[in-house]
């Protein structure tokens, strides 16, 4: 529909200083953010005769409102614009939804300091090592220094309860100074090296190691000689393994590659000279953008993002340049008080670490496209095979999942054109049926499904229930029920085991006459009825598993009164598991930290009541 915006009037009323404009269609919802160093030159843009590019054609003809910000200086656009994309989430803006905090590793202030995970809010005092681009980087670099420095990483209540050591001293992976099998100096000496490790300072370390060695051999103390040589070996094949930068300092390195409306973003965490991990980044971008908006949408969402609380090197390196880059390392040095360096052309080492990033991000990219390629033409398939004349958007599959009917859980989850949209996945969990009863469980997951729903809610096009006749009926009755008043109806199709439960061999319903058919045990369309029946087995079993665990580690005690989530924590550390818990008389309870004589008392009762 053609917009009704007058732009000439409004035109005539904007300032040429630098500012933020926000677009908004007729129901008032923000559809563009941008800036600009002069607002009135930028604005009138929008309004030529013939525009080029068309998403701004499409972005126009949406334009029902602007509201213009005047602000002091580019820089100052830049920063508000960030923050007006991040409130609005625009859609014809790029958007980089980057919302999780950064993992370190921190070595605590203790007496006895720990090494441990840690991610959030830098509240406990001691040093922090990072950030990593996950949290998968933290436990394999946490994994490497337990075999290298015999540091505790147990968490302190762990910590205050040993009375003998456990089994990480028993394998050399602690030192044990929680019962004093290690001296004050001697922990204070291993907790130095990890730090210069962790700083990136492994030749320092390495001398340091090998001064001890040769000091203990001299004075005869050879078993402590042999333990420095098991380190420096144990140093130098975890040296070998990390690829280490021979340039000191911390560098990002942002490799971009966008093709047929994906951008990829390959980062290369460097801290003091190691490569700490890398991580890829795919932002939200609207049909038709440009490279350089896509380029400094990225940049600026990225780094002035505050919520992540990760922290940005001096030096970021990115493959390819663009317009706004010099005014963006002014926003950045700006917003964070500090001087921050962006560069795109470099040599030599630099430059490896760039092509390693662009070869990263270009196969990503590739990667993506060619499984959308593959998921579009499945679905094609499917379409045909069903003979239906509308296109297939979204189709959703049910499955339930339970243990002799214990901790019943149904799943539904959803693939879209592009393939699995995890973002809509729901587990429901069953309660109040006779236990094993599939068919109860699956009309009260159903039902729940469906209903609230109305014309303008998420529809499926198509439904799969994984079973048989029975369980296809029952979905069907209760469809027909819910959607009386809705023009739209999902199709509903069984999806029954073949003999052997052997894949290829499935047997589909239509739930409307409960007709069987079968489909080619190699077409396409089978196998992305397979994939979506699969992938709700699969998050239904998980669903299902994690609640009969927790139902059974801690039911027992969530049903005494005065025990709550800390005191359930304390006694289940302290005495290692939940029957280890039924099994402990009143004075070992009494001896879990929180635990009072009377309280360990009314558990001991309860318990065996």
């Amino acid at each position: 529909m053609p917009s009704t915006f007058d732009s000439k009037l409004f035109l005539k009323t904007v300032s040429s200083s630098p500012g933020v404009y926000r677009m908004y269609d007729e129901e008032g919802t923000v559809i563009y953010v941008g800036k600009a160093k002069d607002l009135k030159k930028r604005l009138t843009s929008y309004f030529r005769v013939n525009l080029p590019n068309v998403k701004t054609q499409a972005l126009v003809s949406h334009i029902a409102n602007i509201d213009v910000t005047v602000t002091h200086s580019e820089t100052d656009a830049l920063i508000l614009e960030n923050d007006y994309i991040k409130q609005y989430m625009p859609r014809y803006n790029v958007l980089l939804r980057d919302d999780k905090s950064y993992p370190y590793i921190l070595l605590s202030d203790h007496k006895h300091p720990r090494l441990a995970y840690h991610r959030g809010p830098k509240r406990d005092k001691g040093s922090y090592f990072g950030p990593y681009p996950n949290g998968g980087a933290v436990r394999e670099s946490l994994h490497l220094l337990q075999k290298i420095f015999p540091i505790r990483q147990c968490d302190d209540l762990y910590y205050k309860s040993r009375s003998r050591p456990c089994l990480q001293y028993q394998i050399g992976r602690c030192c044990a100074p929680c019962v004093n099998k290690v001296s004050d100096e001697e922990y204070a000496v291993q907790v130095k090296l990890a730090s210069l490790f962790l700083k990136g300072k492994d030749l320092q370390v390495m001398t340091e190691l090998v001064s001890k060695m040769e000091t203990s051999a001299l004075a005869l103390e050879y078993e402590q000689a042999a333990s420095y040589r098991d380190q420096i070996a144990a140093l130098r094949r975890v040296a070998e393994q990390q690829e280490v930068s021979n340039t000191s300092g911390d560098m990002d390195v942002i490799g971009a590659y966008y093709a047929s409306g994906v951008a990829c973003f390959h980062l290369l965490f460097i801290r003091e000279g190691k490569i700490f991990g890398s991580r890829s980044y795919y932002p939200s971008v609207p049909a038709e953008t440009e490279l350089d908006e896509v380029l400094s949408a990225f940049m600026i969402q990225f780094y002035l993002n505050s919520d992540s609380q990760r922290t940005v090197p001096k030096e970021i390196l990115l493959s390819h340049g663009f317009d706004d880059l010099p005014e963006l390392e002014r926003a950045i040095q700006t917003a964070l008080e500090k001087k921050v360096e962006i560069k795109t052309n470099v040599r030599s080492e630099r430059a490896n670490f760039l092509r390693l990033a662009v070869t990263n991000a270009t196969n990503a990219v590739n990667t993506r496209l060619s499984h959308k390629n593959t998921v579009e033409q499945r679905f094609l398939l499917l379409e045909e095979a069903l003979e239906v004349s509308t296109l297939i958007q979204r189709m959703e599959c049910f499955d339930i999942s339970h243990t002799m009917g214990e901790s019943t859980v149904a799943s539904c989850v959803v693939f879209d054109r592009e393939g699995p949209n995890k973002a809509d996945y729901r587990r429901y969990n069953i309660n109040g049926i006779t236990p094993g009863d599939d068919y109860a469980a699956m009309k009260q997951a159903i039902t729940r499904r469906f209903d609230k729903i109305d014309k303008n809610g998420k529809i499926p096009d198509l439904l799969f229930i994984d079973g048989g006749t029975g369980q296809l009926r029952i979905a069907q009755k209760i469809v027909d029920e819910k959607f009386v008043d809705i023009d739209k109806t999902p199709m509903l199709i069984g999806v029954a085991k073949g003999e052997g439960r052997k894949p290829g061999l499935e047997t589909l319903i239509y739930g409307e006459n409960e007709q069987s058919f079968t489909i080619p045990a190699d077409s396409g369309a089978l196998h992305l009825i397979q994939h979506i029946r699969d992938e709700s087995h699969r998050f239904a079993i998980t669903g299902h598993r994690n609640k009969r665990q927790k139902t059974r580690n801690t039911s027992t005690l969530e049903s005494i009164a005065g025990v709550g989530p800390k005191r359930r924590k304390a006694l289940l550390q302290y005495l290692g598991g939940i029957q280890e818990v039924k099994g402990a008389s009143v004075a070992e309870l009494a001896k879990v930290p929180g635990i009072s004589l009377e309280m360990a008392q009314t558990i001991h009762d309860s318990l065996r009541g």
